[in-house]
């Protein structure tokens, strides 16, 4: 990086924020529930104090889909409510917010990748709450960036890929829903982007690219040939592996509904930022060795 700005990070134990804790080094504070709790207005005012930050960003949120089907309120809090108050309080300090959001603000029916442009349209609450806390952000903070991404993995938290390989020790063969299609994203990835846009927004003087973006892994595919290709890596390794069996949606059905096609286009980003997402592909050899590393 061409200088070391103070960055706060909204969400310390996270997978995205504990990647941004480590790609960005010294210079990152990052503070938690406990710290900086998004539902009290308070303690955000007194972390802004406390750090005095060049940019903010938000990497908190309630991920839980199918849990904000019956707890919409706890979402609300995290999602929205949270988010309005926190870009309300950085726009009177006049610093600038990057707020991580989700493909589920889409509703999945396009036939192409979805540009930051195309009307949302969320199918559950997790989306709904996530969509208006972008509004919320658009509305308390001109100084603004919405990261959209997806499928977000790494070797910490719960995810996908963990997922996969804890099943893998006890079965040969895993159904695996395969009309679902998106971007798998590796955290570390999105957290070298999202710090190549921190540094270029401090860096550029009156800079005017604020904004949707969409950010990540490049590629698309489903769930089950990502299960195919985490178990492929796994298997070169000498770590669990099993068979895939592609189901539809209809043989697992879920408390929220899912988008069938939320791939995210990220040209934008290219354009105005220069960042170029990995391969999804990448991103998953990388989390299943750094996985099987720590097992």
């Amino acid at each position: 990086m061409s200088q070391q700005p103070s960055l706060l990070v909204f969400g310390r134990t996270g997978q995205l924020a504990r990647a941004l804790v480590q790609a960005g080094g010294g210079h990152i504070t990052a503070l938690g529930h406990q710290e900086a709790d998004l539902t009290d207005p308070d303690r955000i005012a007194a972390a802004l104090k406390q750090v005095q930050p060049a940019l903010v960003i938000n990497a908190a949120a309630y991920t839980a889909v199918d849990a904000a089907e019956k707890d919409e309120t706890a979402a609300l809090a995290l999602n929205t409510t949270g988010p309005a108050t926190l870009a309300g309080l950085c726009a009177q300090q006049d610093v600038p917010l990057i707020h991580v959001s989700t493909d589920y603000v889409f509703d999945g029916t396009s036939t192409r990748p979805y540009r930051e442009e195309d009307a949302p349209s969320p199918l559950g609450v997790y989306g709904r709450t996530k969509l208006a806390g972008e509004e919320a952000v658009c509305q308390h903070n001109p100084r603004h960036i919405i990261v959209r991404t997806a499928w977000v993995h790494s070797a910490i938290g719960k995810n996908f890929v963990k997922t996969m390989l804890h099943l893998a020790h006890d079965r040969d063969d895993i159904r695996v829903v395969a009309d679902q299609f998106g971007n798998p994203t590796y955290a570390p990835h999105l957290a070298e982007a999202l710090l190549r846009m921190a540094t270029h927004i401090l860096n550029t003087p009156g800079f005017t690219g604020w904004g949707i973006y969409h950010l990540a892994g490049a590629g698309r595919t489903n769930w089950a040939d990502f299960a195919k290709e985490i178990f492929a890596n796994s298997a070169a390794l000498g770590g669990p592996h099993a068979g895939v069996t592609p189901i539809p949606s209809a043989d697992y059905p879920t408390p929220a509904p899912r988008p069938a096609n939320s791939c995210l286009q990220g040209d934008k980003a290219q354009e105005v930022f220069g960042i170029t997402m990995a391969d999804w592909r990448e991103g998953a050899k990388a989390c299943v060795k750094a996985l099987l590393a720590s097992a």
